[in-house]
């Protein structure tokens, strides 16, 4: 993909979007281990753990868990107030829209942030944690958007059809990991396989993964038999279906398996965290303008030394 009509500082900042979204679904990934390793509260005090920036006497795998958290956190809220910056600085190479979804994103990692002190300070309420990985999935997709919107210049907009299937499997697949995060949160599935106690939550998760699935996949399979500009966005589609295959087999062994292989729980969340991400990509894409495919940029051949 060339980008003829977007400035060097879009593409530098296109580039640090995507390692955002890489950093956060660490993040969520890395929150997860933490609940599933019981970690939550490793660290006792907020924002340092045990008085300090980095615990020695104290660090465990348990500690590690919650301060790596932290720490990723931390240089998350960092780049995003480089980039709230950078767009108000090159305000006029940049689109017009992006100085103020900067900003927005770093008033939300901040929220973030709050939610994250709640979550030790109420020691781990269940309501306080779903809204924490509420708000790391919309950060994920937020970028995710983003970075295809500084990728592409001067584009058209995508048949209506595509945004519409695009933004129901995504909202879908969100509202699916939050019945399974209030699930893990208020740890209603050992509970429910323990002593038949908080099922509803289970049941409610198992109930509406089948048509989330579906949706994503039918979505996935209208796109690759259209004609077309959706039929090239093949590679993505195919690891859309990867991904929700994977992801129920995934779901399923989990509870095969009665939710003791941690490995397991993680890599379930891990593929969730993936297709919001794709999900939001997708959802954001759109055909370039044919004058803006063949043209080429004069001066990416002297970025190229910034590389390194």
């Amino acid at each position: 993909m060339t980008h003829s009509s977007t400035s060097p500082i879009q593409r530098r900042l296109s580039l640090l979007s995507a390692h955002l979204v890489v950093a956060l679904i660490a993040l969520v990934v890395i929150g997860g281990a933490t609940r599933v390793m019981e970690a939550g509260l490793a660290c006792p005090d907020w924002p340092l753990c045990y008085g300090t920036f980095l615990p020695g006497r104290q660090m465990n795998l348990q500690v590690f868990l919650e301060w790596f958290h932290r720490l990723d956190a931390f240089v998350v809220g960092i780049a995003l107030m480089v980039m709230a910056v950078t767009s108000l600085v090159w305000r006029h190479l940049l689109p017009r829209w992006l100085p103020l979804l900067s900003c927005a994103l770093v008033l939300m990692v901040a929220l973030q942030g709050l939610l994250g002190a709640l979550t030790v300070l109420h020691l781990l309420e269940s309501s306080v944690v779903t809204a924490h990985m509420l708000l790391a999935l919309t950060l994920v997709a937020v970028l995710s958007g983003l970075t295809q919107r500084l990728r592409q210049a001067q584009s058209r907009v995508a048949p209506l059809w595509w945004r519409a299937g695009a933004a129901v499997a995504l909202i879908g697949v969100t509202g699916q990991c939050l019945v399974g995060a209030r699930m893990a949160t208020s740890w209603a599935a050992q509970r429910c396989l323990a002593s038949g106690d908080g099922c509803e939550w289970l049941v409610w998760h198992r109930a509406t993964a089948t048509p989330v699935a579906l949706t994503v996949l039918l979505f996935a399979s209208i796109s690759l038999a259209v004609s077309g500009w959706t039929r090239h966005q093949w590679p993505f589609l195919l690891g859309l279906i990867v991904l929700v295959t994977a992801q129920v087999g995934l779901g399923v062994l989990t509870f095969r398996l009665g939710l003791n292989q941690p490995a397991v729980t993680i890599a379930h969340q891990l593929l969730a965290a993936l297709l919001v991400a794709l999900l939001a990509a997708l959802l954001m894409r759109s055909p370039n303008n044919p004058s803006t495919s063949s043209q080429v940029v004069a001066d990416d051949v002297s970025l190229e030394p910034c590389h390194g």
